[in-house]
Parts: structure tokens; sequence; C-alpha cells
């Protein structure tokens, strides 16, 4: 399955196996071929499950820079194989300074979490719009303006742990509404509450794997503009975390993976015969469940619009990329970030 726009090789074929062949990708099951593609026109590789990959192969997209991620069926990383280290180094130095420079890392935070905020707010008022009870509509919009409020007073926060402490609760907030914005005659599809580790029903199952196609879309975008995904400001430090992926993806979290999630259960693009149930409670999406998702993401990402800062149009398959360049740039020069404003 491939995204045209990213070139991304999505393979969670259980048993799957990819190898080389001359200057081609190809992909088999017991030893039939199922599929083939030239390998220059792949960006990176995404493996789920059980997939496996040979010694050449991976040795290839090491020397080429294609990078490799292997994720659990549930869509949780497990590791990343990358070539040798790109980039400026003076870029990645300037990024590990602004650790140590307060009010430039406040200035950060606070974009990030406007984005996410605000990002948030649109998609509230977007269902408030599209729905038919008045009473979900009114709950909506008073979540919304509650939002707004938080919004307005982030540049009179100057500490970090209170802005943490603002995107947490407004996160709270927004996830009390999933069930408003969903139909009322999915009712196979309830939600209480986030879970994470491991997701405890159909919606955070789904949210999550959406969440992880999106955490490896900004470790890739990051990468390559040359920044360290693992430093981030929003996010602590924490060893094996990708907190500046974690970072950027906050202000894409509600157009690229939430208002997915809504959609698909809607239109019945997902079904609760998608998801596996474990003895321990944990849900997962399927092999058919994760096809299915994979191949809207896609579509998703093919979609262009106007990006308020570069007064241009883009895909959502290249915002991770811009926004990690403009990222980049207030980094490396001291000038604001603008986070990404959905309409």
């Amino acid at each position: 399955m491939i995204d045209a726009l990213q070139n991304v090789l999505y393979v969670q074929t259980d048993g799957a196996v990819m190898r080389l062949d001359h200057d081609n990708i190809v992909v088999s099951q017991e030893r039939e071929e199922i599929f083939r593609i030239p390998i220059h026109h792949i960006f990176s590789i995404i493996a789920m499950g059980r997939v496996s990959m040979t010694s050449p192969l991976m040795a290839y997209c090491a020397e080429k820079g294609i990078p490799i991620a292997h994720l659990k069926s549930s869509g949780r990383f497990e590791y990343r194989i990358e070539g040798k280290r790109s980039g400026n180094v003076l870029l990645r130095i300037a990024q590990h300074r602004l650790l140590w420079q307060p009010d430039n890392v406040v200035n950060l935070v606070q974009a990030i979490v406007a984005g996410k905020l605000y990002n948030s707010r649109q998609v509230l008022l977007r269902s408030a719009r599209d729905n038919h009870d008045v009473g979900k509509q009114v709950e909506m919009r008073g979540v919304s303006e509650e939002i707004a409020r938080d919004l307005r007073r982030l540049h009179s926060i100057h500490h970090v742990d209170q802005l943490r402490g603002i995107e947490g609760i407004n996160a709270k907030r927004y996830y009390s509404q999933i069930p408003n914005h969903l139909h009322s005659e999915h009712s196979a599809f309830t939600f209480t509450g986030r879970t994470k580790r491991p997701p405890l029903d159909p919606i955070n199952a789904l949210l999550s794997f959406l969440y992880s196609l999106l955490t490896n879309d900004c470790v890739s975008a990051l990468q390559s503009v040359g920044l360290d995904p693992q430093v981030g400001y929003l996010h602590t430090l924490r060893p094996g975390r990708p907190s500046l992926a974690l970072d950027l993806m906050e202000e894409f979290r509600p157009v690229l993976a939430d208002r997915l999630a809504f959609t698909l259960i809607n239109r019945q693009q997902i079904q609760p015969d998608h998801f596996d149930r474990e003895p321990s409670g944990a849900v997962f999406l399927n092999e058919r469940g994760r096809k299915a998702v994979i191949s809207t993401y896609q579509e998703r990402k093919k979609e262009t619009f106007m990006h308020p800062e570069l007064k241009q149009h883009v895909t959502y398959g290249t915002l991770p990329l811009v926004q990690a360049r403009l990222l980049a740039r207030a980094i490396r020069t001291d000038q604001q970030y603008v986070p990404f404003y959905s309409k």
C-alpha cells in the first residue's frame, strides 16, 4: 500500500517478507510475490506486526537514507532503522542550546499549545455545526468557549509547567466531547475517557493507531530538516521518547487524526469487527481494520489547502515537513514559531 505523496510504503500483511530485487522492493508471503515497486519511488517504509525484511534491503535503505520504522500490530512504535545522520550540526546545537533559554522556550511552547487549542476548538465547532442534536451543539460550543478562554490567556503565562497544565486540562475537556462527534446510531462505539497503554475500547485503539502514524510522519519530517526528534520542549525529555516529534504533532492531532477517526466511524468505514480484544482487555485494530485506516489516512494526506503562513496551497501530507522547516527557522534565528491554524 503506497502513499503517492510522501511515498510511504506500508506493509502489514501477516508473515510478509520484504527483500531487494535489483532496484525493486518485493513483498512476498509464503514465497509468493504479492507486491513489487521500484525502490527509488520510496521515501520511507513502515512495517507493522509480523513483517520481516532481508539484510540487503536494510543495508540499501540505510545507505540511501530511506528510514524503516517497525510498529506493533497495535500501532505502537517498536524500532527505527536509519543510515548516516544528515543535516546541519549547527542547527542541532541551537536546538539543544534552546533548552537552557527559558524565555525562548516559553515562547515556543506557547505557540505549540496555541496551535493545538485552536485546532481542537475548530474541530469542536465544525462538529457542532453538523450536529442535529441541539443539546450536543450547546455542550460542544460551551467546551469550545472554555478552550477559547485559555487560548486567549496563553500569552500571559510565562512558565512551561503552567503551559503544560493548560494543555492537559483542555485535552481532558476536548476528549470529553468525543461521544458528541459520533452519530447516535453507532452505539457500538462508546468512549468514557482516553486510555493509551493499552487502549481499552475501539475508539481509543483507533486514535492510538492514527497517532502512531502521525508521530512517524513527524519524526521523518524533523530528521529531513536536520532536527533531533528526541529533544523537545513541551514534552519532557525521556529516553526513547521522540519529544520534539510529539511537540510538532500536537497541532495536527485534531485535524489529521481525530477528525479522521470520527469520519471513519460515522461513515461506517470502520466497524466493530475491525477490532480484536485480548484477554487482558486491550483492544487493537486487526489487519482489515488497519488496512481501512491506512487507506483513508493516505487519501486525507492528498488533500490540499491554503497554508495561512506560506500563502500557498500545500497538501496535508507535506504539512509536517512544512511546519518542521518553520520550526527549524525559529530555532535557528530566534524568530517566533507560527503553528498551523486550520480553517
